[in-house]
């Protein structure tokens, strides 16, 4: 059965495109296998409406090409019609929302290699891809809706990400000059790549936008998709995540992926300084900055998870940076398969600034 379109009320909401904390609403339209009556069933008006009463007030919502556009770059006109109404619903909550480009064909941030970077056909389709979704949300007032992108843009070099986001932002601005747009810098949008990013000089509706899972061997412990995913043992914080004397037991590749970028000696004065290019970047460049991913894969004690929490929510709050928790439910979720809110986790990422 066709979905009708609620677009009626939505031209009382005004105001300026202010956020504070968020969620992500991930594995809805992005990175999931779900189609058709099961899509439509995972995320629903209800849940936007819970989203808002748990005190959060804006939503990101992560889209790939594969779910939009079919092979030959079709619309699809189910999962359109599903982000039209996750605007609608964001909105009607009073959350604003900000429409990701998560993954496309030609870009996976884990992906070995990445066509993108190396096929200018590839890139104009990017550019294509974001002139038919301004068409499409050009509707939505500037005050309730912004753009990514691309997430996790990972270039070997950082030019070839400035280039293109060139081309990308000078298409949507033929159309809509005073959108939002959200950019982070290549390489994960880690905040160590940020002095190498570069945006419009004249521009004043830039969001720049950080990633943080630092450190991994506390975020990821044993997620799945890891490499460290074998490793079972104790996790701690603040102080060494992990005892190096359990690397005797470990496969050599988890080992190299605990002294490259996994495991060490992390306070919360570590996270800050991790953070300070990007929070220097904003600061010389006189941009909001925006933290559009960061959490816990809930596998460690919930005492060490919830002190990362604090740290890491106070960082961004003493420096004014806007942010958004990976994700709503799912991998890293504030709520459970039966809506259950985690209370604690939720109460830390809400408090006021």
């Amino acid at each position: 059965m066709p979905m009708k379109s609620q677009d009626a009320g939505m031209v009382a909401l005004n105001g300026s495109f202010v956020i504070n904390t968020g969620v992500n609403v991930s594995h809805w339209l992005s990175q999931t296998g779900r189609r058709g009556d099961e899509r439509e069933r995972y995320i629903a008006k209800a849940d936007f409406e819970t989203i808002a009463a748990l005190g959060f007030d804006h939503v990101r919502i992560p889209i790939d090409e594969v779910q939009l556009w079919d092979s030959v770059g079709q619309k699809e006109s189910q999962a359109f019609t599903l982000l039209h109404h996750a605007i609608q619903w964001a909105m009607g909550a009073k959350l604003r929302a900000i429409v990701d480009l998560h993954v496309i064909r030609s870009h996976y941030f884990n992906a070995s290699s990445n066509p993108l970077w190396t096929e200018k056909a590839e890139q104009e389709k990017l550019v294509n891809m974001w002139r038919q979704l301004s068409d499409e949300l050009v509707r939505y007032p500037n005050a309730w809706l912004a753009y990514e992108i691309l997430n996790e843009a990972v270039a070997q070099d950082p030019e070839d990400w400035n280039n293109l986001l060139d081309k990308v932002i000078a298409a949507i601005r033929s159309k809509e000059p005073e959108r939002k747009i959200v950019v982070g810098s290549n390489s994960w949008q880690i905040p160590g790549t940020f002095p190498a990013l570069k945006v419009p000089d004249n521009d004043r509706n830039i969001i720049l936008s950080f990633h943080f899972y630092t450190p991994l061997a506390l975020t990821h412990h044993t997620a799945p998709w890891t490499p460290i995913a074998e490793y079972t043992g104790p996790v701690r914080y603040p102080g060494q995540i992990v005892d190096t004397s359990a690397y005797r037991t470990m496969a050599e590749s988890a080992v190299q992926f605990m002294r490259n970028v996994g495991n060490g000696f992390f306070t919360k004065d570590t996270l800050e300084k991790i953070i300070s290019p990007a929070i220097k970047v904003a600061q010389m460049r006189n941009l909001p900055l925006f933290c559009g991913e960061f959490g816990v894969f809930p596998a460690i004690p919930v005492k060490v998870k919830l002190r990362w929490y604090e740290d890491i929510c106070s960082i961004m709050r003493k420096y004014n940076i806007s942010y958004c928790h990976w994700n709503y439910k799912a991998d890293f979720p504030v709520v459970n398969e039966r809506g259950v809110p985690d209370s604690s986790l939720v109460s830390i990422l809400t408090a006021k600034k």
